[in-house]
């Protein structure tokens, strides 16, 4: 073959080849890209809820954006749609109904006041979603269309009890906000104390949105208990912490022992109103383990230095790369086949080991209590060694008992799951106390 002939085939094969690769590139170019898999987020953005949820959704976006960062899950990216529940049941149940009917997404990341969470449950049941819920809580409830990534009563309440009386305590004041957590998790807690040989001395509540908090303060110090049980959720608590400390309750005679507050709440309201006193949850930001300090790291890398992690915050997390390892594993987004494929899955996230529980789409979660450092970190005093099965169902007493108890509350709140403010929730049927007093009084 001539010199001539050969860079004319040369040159031929080229341009074939040129010709190929173009052809492939416009293939690729006039392919659209996979839809993505669209999740909802709903969580105060404002209201008196609003400090303890923001902190929630940063965590989910955070989840999300590292997933994105992998690729996503099965080939698609996921993109949030974030809702405010403005910190108002009612809102919380519209929104919901809003994600799952008129924008088609399949699962909802939200909630923390169990008044929010049972209203918005039989909206994701009735439309077939898939609800996961952050927060700890007292139940009594168990759903197919919901995973509670958050501590049930015999992973915080029950061992922050027995703790507690393991140190020499016997007389407890109960505190709480006027709706169903406070009033199931005192209800447990009285079967607990009794238990134990203790006694209740005071039992009172505040309003959700607050209000009231320096006359339970002073109620409280008047009957002189051993420890303050509080179930307080939300703004409320700095107000009350200030009341109680005014009122001489100090951590040295009297320490109360929070359930629903962490370090994010600690650094807005300023330590010096919780130092010395305890909290209790499953994880801690101050937690020494590796893991958890990158995530707390992570999430100031994310979101600003001021940006704090909490039990909550890291159960939001852990419970989001639960989903998405469910959605790989069922192969797809459809909320039954994910709920699923999530029984029995476990990970190691910031707080340890976490186990979805396959009976009742709880996970197996470490006890701890910490106690509050003037700077606002909380040192563990005590932890269960290995993760608790969860049981939202106390055994001491029949499903029936506590379901009866559920439906007597919400009838005398007119189908609400927080309290009008003119009609307490009455006393479970077992109990022969008379019953409660508008405010809250035994």
């Amino acid at each position: 073959m001539s010199l001539g002939s050969k860079v004319a085939l040369t040159v031929a094969c080229a341009v074939v080849a040129l010709a190929v690769t173009l052809v492939a590139m416009r293939g690729e170019l006039g392919r659209e890209a996979p839809e993505p898999i669209r999740v909802g987020v709903l969580h105060s953005l404002t209201g008196p809820m609003a400090s303890s949820e923001v902190p929630v959704v940063n965590a989910i976006r955070m989840a999300a954006d590292e997933v994105n960062a992998q690729g996503g899950v099965l080939g698609r990216r996921i993109e949030l749609v974030v809702r405010d529940g403005k910190s108002d049941p009612a809102t919380f149940a519209a929104e919901a109904e809003r994600l799952l009917a008129e924008d088609g997404l399949s699962v909802i990341f939200g909630c923390w006041t169990s008044a929010s969470r049972r209203t918005v449950r039989p909206v994701v049941e009735r439309l077939k979603g898939l609800m996961v819920y952050p927060v700890q809580y007292e139940g009594v409830e168990s759903s197919p269309n919901i995973v509670y990534a958050g501590a049930a009563p015999n992973q915080q309440i029950v061992p922050a009890v027995q703790w507690l009386f393991g140190r020499g305590v016997r007389r407890v004041a109960l505190v709480g906000s006027d709706y169903v957590f406070p009033h199931i998790a005192n209800s447990i807690i009285r079967d607990l104390v009794r238990s134990l040989g203790g006694e209740v001395v005071i039992e009172r509540y505040i309003p959700l949105a607050g209000g009231g908090e320096d006359e339970a303060a002073r109620a409280i110090a008047a009957a002189k208990p051993d420890a303050v049980l509080n179930t307080v959720n939300g703004d409320a608590n700095r107000a009350l912490m200030r009341a109680l400390r005014a009122r001489g309750v100090e951590p040295g005679r009297t320490p109360v022992m929070s359930f629903s507050i962490a370090e994010p709440q600690i650094a807005a309201w300023s330590p010096d109103a919780f130092a010395g006193d305890y909290v209790a949850a499953t994880y801690f930001e101050s937690m020494p383990a590796a893991r958890s300090r990158e995530f707390a790291r992570a999430l100031r890398t994310h979101h600003g230095d001021s940006a704090r992690a909490s039990d909550a915050v890291e159960s939001a997390y852990t419970a989001f790369m639960l989903w998405v390892q469910g959605v790989r594993d069922a192969g797809t987004a459809e909320p039954r086949a994910v709920r699923s494929a999530m029984g029995g899955m476990f990970t190691v996230g910031p707080a340890g080991i976490a186990i979805v529980d396959a009976s009742t789409g709880h996970l197996w979660r470490t006890a701890r209590i910490g106690e509050v450092m003037p700077d606002g970190s909380i040192r563990i005093a005590w932890e269960s060694g290995s993760p608790i099965r969860p049981m939202p169902y106390p055994l001491w007493r029949s499903r029936r008992d506590w379901d009866r108890y559920l439906a007597d509350m919400r009838a005398a709140w007119k189908g609400a799951w927080s309290s009008p403010g003119d009609v307490s929730a009455p006393r479970p049927h077992w109990e022969s106390a008379r019953p409660q007093a508008p405010g809250g009084a035994p």
